[in-house]
Parts: structure tokens; sequence; C-alpha cells
């Protein structure tokens, strides 16, 4: 017999706050904090579309006198870092998972990989006969169309309404940059969509805290 264990409940309340507290420490283990989903990408599109719109400003103007190259490279590299984090979080947390579920999330990533594909090779053929400001204006706003799109399909997929929210918001405030035109979007993106999901994703683990709670 090993001591170290505990004893089995006694009464119904005790087998009540027991079934409670298992049920709070599964919950912790299958779902990866929130803000690790949301954060990297929030953060990832503040300073890489705002590093946009400080060196391509409307008017053919630079706010900040930033080499051309460097908003797009570190907009890639906060992108990948935040796949990356993403990536490894729901891995620790569904790998386990098998089923239905398991199934949908492969198809999910499956959809994002193929059509982020084909929708850059599609991109790559006709942005090079445009200007330069439209052509940028031509890469974000479908890129982040795409996302948004995407996204309230994975919220509807998992029933997520923090999810379809934020597909909702990101699909509104890219129209909203796309008629503003070339330099306003990327502050647009940058303020109202990485700041959205930065607080899309503290709302978020606020309920999983709740949630959580015996």
């Amino acid at each position: 017999m090993n001591l170290d264990d505990d004893p089995p409940p006694t009464d119904a309340a005790a087998a009540l706050r027991l079934i409670e507290d298992q049920q709070s420490a599964t919950a912790r283990r299958l779902n990866p904090d929130a803000r690790l989903l949301y954060w990297p990408w929030g953060v990832a599109w503040l300073v890489g579309f705002g590093l946009f719109f400080l060196r391509f400003t409307p008017g053919e103007r630079a706010l900040v006198d930033l080499p051309n190259w460097l908003p797009l490279t570190v907009l890639f590299v906060l992108l990948a870092v935040a796949g990356a984090i993403q990536a490894v979080a729901s891995k620790r947390a569904y790998g386990q998972v098998s089923g239905d579920s398991a199934r949908r999330g492969r198809w999910y990533g499956y959809a994002w990989a193929l059509g982020s594909v084909g929708v850059y090779a599609g991109l790559g053929r006709i942005s090079e006969h445009l200007p330069h400001d439209l052509a940028a204006l031509l890469w974000s706003a479908t890129a982040v169309g795409f996302t948004g799109a995407l996204e309230m399909a994975g919220g509807a997929i998992w029933l997520d309404r923090d999810l379809f929210r934020l597909g909702v918001w990101i699909s509104v405030i890219n129209l909203i940059g796309a008629i503003a035109g070339p330099g306003w979007h990327a502050l647009v993106v940058a303020v109202a969509g990485g700041g959205g999901i930065l607080v899309v994703g503290a709302l978020a683990r606020r309920r999983q805290r709740q949630r959580q709670q015996p």
C-alpha cells in the first residue's frame, strides 16, 4: 500500500469536490493557455504592420527612415515565431487527442497551408504588374482577408465564439483599411487587428480560468 495515496472520499460532498478538482486539472491539460494562441499573433501584427505604416506612409512619405526590406522581414519573422509558439502549445495540449476533433484540426491545418500557397502564388503573378503601393495593399488585404475568413470557419467548426468573432472583426477592419487605401490599411490592421487579437486573447484566458475553477 502506498501511504502517499489520497484516501478515498468518505462522503458525497468530498467525492463531488474530488471529481470537480479532477475535471479542472483535465481542462488545464487539454486547453492550452489562450494567450499563447492569440498574443504572439497580435504582437506580430501590431509590430509588423506598424513598421509598414511608419516606412510606407500614405503619400509616399516615411515617418521613420527605415530600410525598405525591414518591415516585411520583421513581419515574416514574427509570424513564424507566432506559428511555432501556437504549434508547440497545441501539440502539448492535443497531442494525445484522437477521433473527430483531431481530424478536424488536421484538415483545418491543411486548409491554411494549401490555401495560403494558392493565394500567394496568384498574388505573385499579379502584383509584379502593379505600382509598389498598390501591390503592397493587394498582398496585405488579401492575406488579412484570408485570415479572417478561415478564423470564422474555425469558429464555426469548433463552435468557438471568440475565434468566430475575431474572424468577423478582422474581416471588417480589413475592408475598412482596403477602402482607406495604401498605407492606411497597414495602420488599421496594426492597431485594430493586432490590438483586437490581444484583447480577444485576454478575454479568452479569463474565461478559461473561470471554467477551470473547481
